[in-house]
């Protein structure tokens, strides 16, 4: 049975954008989950540019962007934000007015008073292994995520990658598996030297297996995988008897299922007003990249601004019955409470 979870606003994408609505709907104490399909906070900056210099945000002439990331979540710190790491949203329906039910991959339900996504230029998505017939084991035996680690216990695994993902997954599951077995295409790594040494040691230990190759087929029925096919870097061809298959191909962008939920939609882009950044469903708002508007700029502090008017009405449907009296942070001793500043 799935869970359900009743807020004021649900957030698709805890990139920049995302966590600073998370401040704007605080601020007017109105409380937020976020949803990414990530399994950490910052969107494109912390997963494909965590060390790039930004050179434009306002008052900050040099920051990374790890450190936007860092500095966001300590802003938002006061209003307690849910994170709902490694999920994706997969559909959504209006259930009265305004309200809505969406679902996620890992079986939580949420009920909420509006919507918004902030998305970027959509979702991450693993690239999937160029091996054939790979299909109808994905989802169960072949996984692109670990949901829970406990679902891996006491089986035979086998790892493919060499990036951080699948070390740090190697580590971790490695102690918990009947027998794990990394493979990768060559005998250099680009994650972490710490992680690098500590599965060469394991390996040294005799507590893991490295085969430096490729997968090259799959054996099962029904969806449950029970040996691969590798071949070696050297040509020589091997069979390891598994139950279980993680390829960490690193990620991609697309839309996802954005694109099923009846939204109106131009070039894989959300139309929104610019007075509030709705979409054509009420209640339902688009900021970041993932919008499009007359004189769009796909720039952090362009979605900043839309996460502040989005805020204002926002209000509107969370508290309808109340009046909303703008206030400025620098002089509102209420607001300032909030922030734990007064």
């Amino acid at each position: 049975m799935s869970e359900t979870i009743k807020t004021d606003v649900l957030i698709i994408g805890a990139g920049p954008v995302g966590l600073f609505a998370v401040f704007e709907l605080g601020l007017l104490d109105i409380k937020a989950h976020l949803v990414d399909i990530l399994d950490k906070v910052g969107g494109q900056c912390a997963e494909l540019y965590p060390e790039k210099p930004i050179y434009d945000i306002p008052g900050i002439p040099f920051i990374t962007g790890h450190g936007l990331t860092d500095a966001l979540m300590q802003q938002i710190k006061p209003f307690h934000p849910t994170f709902h790491l490694g999920e994706m949203v997969t559909t959504l329906e209006k259930i009265g007015e305004p309200l809505f039910r969406l679902r996620t991959d890992a079986g939580k339900t949420f009920e909420v008073k509006c919507v918004v996504i902030a998305a970027g230029g959509g979702s991450f998505q693993p690239k999937r292994p160029p091996i054939q017939g790979i299909e109808p084991y994905e989802e169960k035996s072949v996984f692109y995520a670990v949901r829970k680690m406990d679902a891996f216990r006491g089986k035979r695994l086998l790892i493919v990658g060499g990036g951080d993902s699948a070390l740090d997954w190697t580590l971790n599951l490695q102690p918990i598996a009947k027998r794990l077995t990394l493979v990768h295409r060559r005998d250099e790594f680009r994650g972490a030297p710490d992680s690098v040494n500590k599965m060469r040691a394991l390996v040294a230990a005799g507590g893991m297996d490295l085969k430096i190759g490729q997968v090259t087929a799959l054996e099962g029925g029904d969806g449950k995988l029970t040996a691969c096919s590798i071949k070696g870097s050297d040509g020589a061809a091997s069979r390891i008897e598994v139950d279980a298959m993680l390829p960490f191909f690193g990620l991609t962008m697309k839309l996802g299922p954005v694109a099923d939920w009846g939204l109106r939609m131009e070039d894989e882009l959300i139309p929104a007003d610019t007075a509030a950044f709705e979409t054509n469903s009420p209640g339902l708002f688009a900021i970041g990249d993932i919008n499009t508007y007359p004189g769009k700029l796909k720039l952090i502090l362009s979605g900043f601004h839309e996460a502040a008017l989005m805020a204002q009405k926002a209000h509107r449907y969370v508290y309808p019955e109340k009046k909303l009296v703008f206030q400025y942070t620098t002089s509102s001793t209420s607001l300032q409470k909030k922030l734990g500043v007064a």
